[in-house]
């Protein structure tokens, strides 16, 4: 757990802040949390046909020398007078595919830390939940080129191979829906689909994300920073939208502008939670401003509860 822990808030590169330094007790949280909820989206629709090692009982059957002592089937083998051993189902490896945004947008931040460097580290903590247990990770991300594909890995090659891709520095105008199509195609067993994003910009991802959900567990993780969603009175400020370039003045000590934007920034978040809601997608919002990781937790724990 520890080493984790210094992987996610561990050495890095330039002036970004990162994810920030997180307990161990919110960290546990997050490892049983989100690693029920692989398993129990996952788990049920992944029973193989054959027999193996599992952990489903598909049948007893009498012993046969050379069979697994620490599989005998007591309760039958005392009932029945003869020994018994248990035959369970096989389980497929489950896999966990993530979708990272890494477009201009998310390099803004004005709170303790920006979207990407909260990306980073919810990143880093699905990569290390899904890669338990022989369980794969895969990832693509979007940003300053096509779509990244990661095929999926396992165990510790996954996560730095995570943590190599998500330090990149953010830049271009990435689509997002050129990445859940790339998913869409790629994903062919029944996946959990993780998608960390701000959501910003035109919805025309809308399309394949309903493709994605309608065959795969799907949650969407959206990054916020508190300056999206209200202005501050500082008078005229001067902004530059990072993936178009486009500028615009805007003069903040008006009350009138202020309680539009604001107005705008609550119609925008609602019409997005009903998008999420329509397709089936679980959503859960976290800010560059506090802690980001014990929300996604308690997210966790609720939607553990509620299936």
């Amino acid at each position: 757990m520890s080493g984790f822990a210094d992987v996610v808030a561990g050495p890095r590169a330039g002036t970004a802040p990162g994810p920030g330094n997180v307990s161990a007790k919110s960290l546990e949280a997050l490892e049983i949390s989100i690693g029920r909820r692989v398993d129990g989206l996952l788990a049920g629709d992944f029973r193989s046909a054959f027999t193996g090692v599992g952990s489903e009982l598909a049948q007893v059957s009498p012993y046969q020398p050379g069979d697994d002592v620490r599989r005998i089937e007591w309760n039958v083998t005392a009932r029945t007078g003869i020994p018994h051993t248990r035959v369970e189902m096989a389980e497929r490896v489950l896999v966990t595919w993530l979708v990272l945004d890494a477009s201009a947008s998310m390099a803004f931040g004005t709170a303790d830390r920006r979207k990407a460097d909260v990306a980073e580290g919810v990143a880093l903590a699905l990569g290390h939940a899904a890669t338990r247990r022989g369980n794969r990770l895969g990832m693509v991300t979007f940003g300053p080129n096509e779509p990244r594909l990661k095929r999926p890995r396992q165990g510790r090659s996954a996560l730095l191979d995570t943590l190599a891709t998500v330090r990149r520095e953010p830049g271009g105008d990435g689509k997002l829906a050129e990445a859940l199509s790339t998913v869409n195609g790629v994903a062919r067993q029944r996946s959990l689909v993780a998608v960390v994003s701000d959501f910003r910009g035109p919805r025309d991802w809308r399309g394949p994300l309903l493709h994605v959900a309608a065959r795969h567990p799907t949650l969407a993780v959206e990054i916020r920073d508190p300056r999206e969603e209200e202005l501050v009175d500082v008078g005229m400020l001067r902004l530059v939208d990072p993936e178009t370039g486009r500028h615009l003045r805007v003069d903040t000590s008006n009350e009138k502008v202020r309680r539009r934007f604001a107005e705008a920034a609550a119609a925008e978040r609602r019409s997005l939670q009903t998008l999420f809601a329509s397709a089936g997608v679980r959503h859960v919002v976290l800010s560059t401003e506090g802690d980001w990781l014990r929300p996604l937790a308690a997210f966790l724990r609720r939607s553990d509860r509620a299936r």
